[in-house]
């Protein structure tokens, strides 16, 4: 199935990226329970209520005076005045976060009030054997005993998978510290995970276990991605994909480094893109533009967007080619906010980099991982977006917490004994909620401010819906050796020009001279929207005069563009250019009539220019 089947016209996908709810799975039919199932039922909710009991055994004692001050200050914050914001031309009323600074004052009085409380239950906090305990009680609340059961009387191989589950306390924290399994579906879970482990021996240690117990927690759905093959088995797919692909060695070079509790981990597949799509735009970011893959991180991969999906509006694909999926679409004319932020959250999956939807009020954005933290890209502040079915300013939070696997068990502590009391849940970013609960909060931003984690803001916020970056981008030159600049005549007399032969090698903004992925070679890329490309000028010496057959080795993304030669100044040669997907192709033979000795080669793009990657010229002489 390609992502085209998927998603049928840009409108119908900016939709999808306004509204986090249209991702969330389809809830399922009431399922009844067998008799057998009845009895696994009360099986696991006795589990359940006994360690309810237990851990309310462990609720320490807290001086009242300062619960009192603590909740206090708490009240305070549903006092503070919302201010109005203007974000991305719309006026929003913001009454917690960040961009309040009321707000932020005043939490800091309660951050306060809460250390002191903290300081009185380390011990409770720091915690230890108790951890499995907890989070067995936490996993049989978010699972509920009833859809444990229905999973498991369906069969022995699917109570075996329940059983392995809750006798694995080493497992189940794990889990739980990953944020547990989507919509409580941990049979479908332990399924995925299961399959995996089955198919890859790797994944049984270091961070391919944990990765592959991520990826099995996030997609619980009983199908991924592809509607017709079961999701454990389109999980096996996808992990083998991407092995294949760290094995050599094109993914990312922190794909195997993200760290902390692994929850990261969750995100390195697509949300909603076929394997066919990973494999184009891993293949074509590095052929086409390698130099994305060596760029600053919050930029890396989905730099692409800015470069090759330019923000047009009203774009008619209607006449496009059929066998092209959407994203290849996009590359063609661009497209809104909506095809831009696919496009940047494909590029970064492709190379193993977390990413996910950033919706906010009528945009589509995107983001992702970088190592000193999450970003947005193409949009708004995560103060003004949802995240993986979540307030921005929370998902943001959590990407910070799960940094630092030892304090982020004390923040689990506090919110699982608020479980087992029965507390409501945490509400304005930490001004309303059950006393545990709130606490559990608290300790999420002092242990963010104990390690001094930043919030690095927004990436290209300005490019949301336009061409024109903030900034002038930083040009880099790069060094060339003299191999790469020499023009060379094979015994065969076909003589090969290498891109780093030109009488001027300086990159601007309009042509970039860049190292092939390998760093072996240097291509040459126009750049899109280069209305006046700049000349590529050569001079090849001919042993005589006669005819030659010239080509190009070129790799584009678009269609129906045309390359120029002046010859010797006077001679004007057209040559189309195919359209190769991505992938490296040569242009049809053009004959061309050369002196004996020096010959003035002069190349350029016909405007307007769409972007095109050249990695060798190459002179065939006739009748040979």
């Amino acid at each position: 199935m390609k992502i085209n089947d998927i998603i049928k016209s840009v409108s119908i996908m900016a939709a999808l990226a306004i509204s986090a709810s249209v991702f969330a799975a389809e809830i399922p039919p009431p399922v009844s329970l067998t008799p057998a199932g009845t009895e696994l039922e009360a099986q696991y909710s006795k589990m359940l209520a006994d360690l309810k009991e237990s851990i309310k055994q462990l609720e320490p004692k807290v001086d009242e005076k300062k619960k009192a001050e603590f909740t206090k200050r708490v009240a305070a914050l549903v006092d503070v005045p919302p201010v109005t914001k203007t974000v991305m031309r719309k006026e929003i009323t913001v009454k917690h976060g960040p961009d309040n600074l009321a707000f932020v004052e005043k939490q800091k009085e309660t951050l306060a009030a809460a250390r002191v409380v903290m300081k009185d239950i380390e011990s409770f906090l720091v915690g230890g054997k108790e951890q499995a305990i907890m989070a067995k009680f936490a996993l049989l609340t978010h699972a509920t005993p009833k859809r444990l059961a229905e999973f498991a009387q369906t069969g022995d191989a699917e109570k075996a998978l329940i059983d392995k589950l809750l006798n694995d306390d080493k497992l189940v924290v794990q889990a739980m510290m990953m944020e547990g399994a989507s919509e409580g579906n941990y049979g479908q879970a332990m399924r995925n995970y299961t399959a995996i482990q089955k198919a890859t021996k790797r994944s049984h240690e270091g961070f391919f276990q944990v990765w592959a117990l991520a990826a099995s927690l996030q997609y619980t759905d009983k199908t991924y991605i592809y509607p017709d093959v079961p999701a454990a088995e389109s999980l096996v797919r996808y992990y083998q994909n991407y092995l294949k692909a760290y094995d050599a060695g094109m993914l990312d070079p922190a794909f195997s480094k993200l760290g902390g509790t692994g929850w990261d981990y969750r995100f390195v597949f697509p949300d909603a893109y076929t394997l066919e799509d990973i494999d184009w735009v891993r293949n074509m970011i590095r052929n086409y533009r390698p130099d994305h893959t060596r760029e600053e991180y919050k930029w890396r991969y989905c730099r692409i967007v800015k470069t090759d999906v330019p923000y047009v509006s009203g774009v008619d694909r209607s006449g496009m080619l059929g066998d092209l999926s959407n994203i290849q679409q996009f590359f063609l004319e661009g497209g809104i906010c909506g095809p831009r932020a696919f496009v940047g959250q494909l590029s970064c999956y492709a190379f193993g980099i977390p990413a996910r939807r950033a919706p906010s009020s009528g945009h589509a954005a995107m983001a992702r991982w970088t190592p000193d933290g999450w970003t947005t890209v193409l949009g708004p502040h995560f103060a003004f977006c949802s995240v993986n079915g979540l307030p921005g300013l929370e998902f943001l939070l959590m990407s910070q917490c799960h940094k630092e696997p030892e304090p982020y068990k004390q923040v689990l502590n506090c919110e699982w004994l608020g479980n087992a009391l029965g507390e409501d849940g945490v509400t304005g970013y930490g001004s309303g909620g059950g006393f545990w609960k709130l606490l559990a909060f608290y300790r999420k931003l002092a242990l963010v401010e104990d390690a001094a984690i930043k919030d690095i803001g927004v990436t290209g916020a300005e490019l949301a819906e336009s061409n024109v970056e903030a900034a002038a981008e930083k040009v880099d030159q790069i060094e060339l050796t003299d191999a790469q600049k020499t023009i060379v005549t094979g015994a065969d007399g076909v003589i090969t020009i290498p891109p780093a032969a030109a009488a001027s090698t300086v990159n601007t903004d309009k042509l970039r001279f860049m190292h092939t992925i390998d760093g072996n070679e240097v291509q040459v890329h126009y750049a899109l929207g280069a209305a006046q490309p700049e000349m590529l000028k050569y001079s090849v010496d001919a042993p005589a005069d006669g005819k030659y057959e010239l080509t190009a080795e070129v790799c584009t993304v678009t269609m129906g563009r045309e390359f120029m030669l002046r010859l010797n100044r006077r001679t004007m040669v057209d040559i189309p250019l195919p359209y190769t997907k991505g992938y490296w192709g040569e242009t049809k033979p053009v004959l061309i009539d050369l002196k004996k000795g020096s010959n003035s080669f002069q190349f350029t793009v016909k405007a307007p220019n769409k972007g095109l990657s050249i990695r060798k010229f190459k002179l065939k002489p006739v009748g040979l």
